[in-house]
Parts: C-alpha cells; structure tokens; sequence
C-alpha cells in the first residue's frame, strides 16, 4: 500500500457483501421469493419465517438448507432459481441509507471496491446503477468459486497485487467469516440489517469489528 492510501485508510480494498450489507433485498427479494418456492415446491411444508431465512443462510448455508432439509433434487434447484431470477430481476431493493456515500468518499481516497455475493453478478451491477465496483464474484454453481471458498478473495488479491492484511471482508453472516479464514483476509461485520443474538454474537466474536450503523462503518474505514 503507498504511504498517501496508508496516511487515508485502513485498509487499501473493502469486499463486500452485497445483500444485508448494502442493499436491503432479505425482506424485498429473497425472502420473499422463497416463500413462492415453498407454496410452489412444498405446499404442504410451512415455510419458514424471515428470522428463520436469515439463521438458515447463516447456518448451514443456503445451497445446503435447501439440499439437505429441503431435499430439493436438481429440476427443483432449477424451478427455485427461476422463481429467484423473476423477484431479483423485477425488484430493486434499496442501499441503506448512507452506504453508496461512503463508499464514494473511500475511492476519492484511493480506495478499491470489491464484491463477492450470492447474488447474480448482473442483478449486482443492476443495483449499483452509475456506481461500479471495480471487481465483482457473483453466485456460482461450483461451491470451490463462491463464498465461502476463498477463491473469490485470492483472485481480488492477485489481481491488484494486495497483501491478506491490505483488504477487509465486509458481511453480515458466518459465510464471510469463513472466507476470511481460508484467505488471511480479516473481517467486519455489519450489523444494520437484522439483530438475531445468535448471529451477532457470532459476529462479534470472529470479527475485527462490528458496525452497529453505516456511521459506525465509515468512521472505520475512512481514518479521521
């Protein structure tokens, strides 16, 4: 990291998560879209409620909820990805309030900003309109390329030459907790999105930090 980035920030790349942490899709997306699948797929299966959705895919991981519990086979997986597709393509949920400033105001001063997410890549670059990240990981098939395998972190180092302790994993959830190990890359977590005790003590635990706010989140990345 050069001496002006250093002398501005704390850390030279934030990658981010993008549901939960920037955009509020959960309640607007997601879950609601899985509450289609249930009443599609598994009409006589209660789904479960949005606290639920959240513990699920903090633990054991989505993918894994609905092969295992669900025991969803392969042309339901299909079906449950089209009805997701058709929610993430015609609703656009909002940033929380204060997160795209802030993440102007850290490029202003030298900063890199990565994604690595669940979600589409195209259904990210939708949400983020005019502001681009300079690197996007989206959803993919291959649990070896998607979080929480570390590979979307190391491509993000390579590429732009950083050290593991140069950038800073910014999630709401225990997937980029994981990430974090596997990469030497620490982690933050963001707190404004959902207050499960079970996943916030969690997070202050293995994290560097948690963000009660996205006020509390600037004044972390941005030095005084």
């Amino acid at each position: 990291m050069s001496q002006s980035i250093s002398n501005l920030l704390r850390y030279k790349c934030l990658i981010l998560d993008h549901d939960d942490t920037a955009v509020d899709s959960t309640p607007v997306i997601h879950y609601p879209a899985h509450v289609e699948v249930m009443r599609l797929l598994r009409p006589h299966h209660k789904p479960i409620d949005l606290e639920g959705w959240f513990l699920k895919n903090f633990h054991p991981g989505i993918m894994e909820y609905m092969l295992g519990e669900l025991g969803m086979t392969h042309q339901e997986l299909e079906k449950e990805y089209q009805i997701w597709r058709e929610f993430a393509s015609s609703r656009v949920p909002d940033f929380f309030p204060g997160f795209i400033e802030t993440l102007v105001q850290y490029r202003e001063k030298g900063g890199l900003i990565a994604v690595v997410s669940h979600s589409d890549k195209d259904i990210i670059k939708k949400h983020y309109g005019s502001f681009h990240p300079d690197i996007i990981f989206g959803w993919s098939y291959d649990k070896n390329r998607r979080k929480p395998s570390p590979w979307p972190v190391r491509e993000i180092l390579k590429n732009y030459g950083l050290h593991p302790k140069e950038a800073l994993i910014v999630d709401d959830l225990k997937p980029g907790v994981l990430m974090s190990r596997a990469s030497g890359v620490p982690a933050a977590a963001t707190g404004w999105s959902h207050k499960i005790p079970e996943i916030e003590q969690y997070m202050r635990t293995h994290c560097v930090a948690y963000f009660e706010s996205v006020k509390d989140f600037k004044k972390f990345i941005l030095k005084p």
